[in-house]
């Protein structure tokens, strides 16, 4: 329980350090929350002209495919959130920053990877939680179990993107790259914001069982839209479990390829 409550207060400094960096660039950040605004709505538009000249794509409705949409972003964003201090690791690689946190009484992966959440990614992720509850209530589908199912695969996605970043990290270790890494994580993860159904095999199953894409982003839509069974849901929550330990077990290789900016 110690360790525990150091580390909430260790993450809790990191983040106001990060909120009060991100905050004094105040021009930059009102450019980032409208990028990201556009880049919001210009799916949305893409959506509604698609569903303007059909009623069904892959036997989903325009409401349940916007329902798909947010759910993506509210995964996609609260691991940004989280794990925002993935994309500033390669510099700490390459300087050498990184023997710093080495020699530190802190767990190396979690300062690389949780060191500091992003506040702009918090400004994004009211308004989809609020356009994912109007959604889901004009789906008129709102039961308990639904959004108790929902909210386990939320989480389970989100375990599973942590593991892709902890995967980019040892990447990083490994070859001092990350860049392209997390670019094609992005790329991967993009396909999620639509079901995986519209894509035919073996692209479909890739994306399901091989790299866990579909899992992650749209099998908690499914889940409350009620078309996932029971030993579904079980096998996804363990494959998130399986997929997770993986990549720790990779990121443990790396450490102990490490070599130090004095060696």
């Amino acid at each position: 329980m110690k360790q525990v409550l150091k580390y909430l207060h260790l993450w809790k400094k990191l983040t106001s350090n990060s909120f009060m960096s991100v905050l004094t660039t105040r021009f930059n950040a009102l450019i980032f929350l409208l990028g990201k605004s556009l880049r919001f709505i210009f799916f949305l538009v893409f959506l509604g002209t698609l569903f303007s000249k059909t009623q069904l794509i892959a036997q989903y409705t325009a409401l349940q495919a916007m329902f798909f949409y947010l759910t993506y972003n509210i995964v996609d964003t609260t691991t940004q959130l989280f794990f925002r201090e993935v994309y500033r690791f390669r510099p700490m690689i390459v300087s050498g920053d990184f023997d710093l946190v080495l020699v530190k009484p802190i767990n190396p992966l979690f300062r690389a990877l949780a060191g500091g959440a992003d506040p702009l990614d918090l400004f994004m992720l009211v308004p989809y939680i609020g356009a994912l509850a109007y959604t889901a209530h004009l789906l008129r589908i709102i039961t308990i179990t639904n959004v108790s199912v929902y909210m386990l695969l939320l989480l389970n996605g989100i375990l599973i993107a942590a593991g892709f970043h902890i995967l980019v990290l040892a990447l990083a270790i490994l070859t001092t790259e990350i860049d392209h890494a997390i670019m094609i994580y992005r790329d991967l993860t993009s396909m999620g914001r639509v079901p995986v159904e519209i894509y035919r095999d073996p692209l479909r199953s890739i994306l399901t069982f091989v790299v866990p894409v579909g899992i992650m982003m749209t099998f908690p839509a499914k889940a409350f839209l009620g078309l996932l069974s029971f030993r579904t849901i079980a096998f996804s929550c363990f494959l998130g479990v399986a997929f997770v330990s993986v990549c720790y077990r990779v990121w443990k290789y790396s450490l102990s390829r490490y070599s130090s900016a004095s060696s």
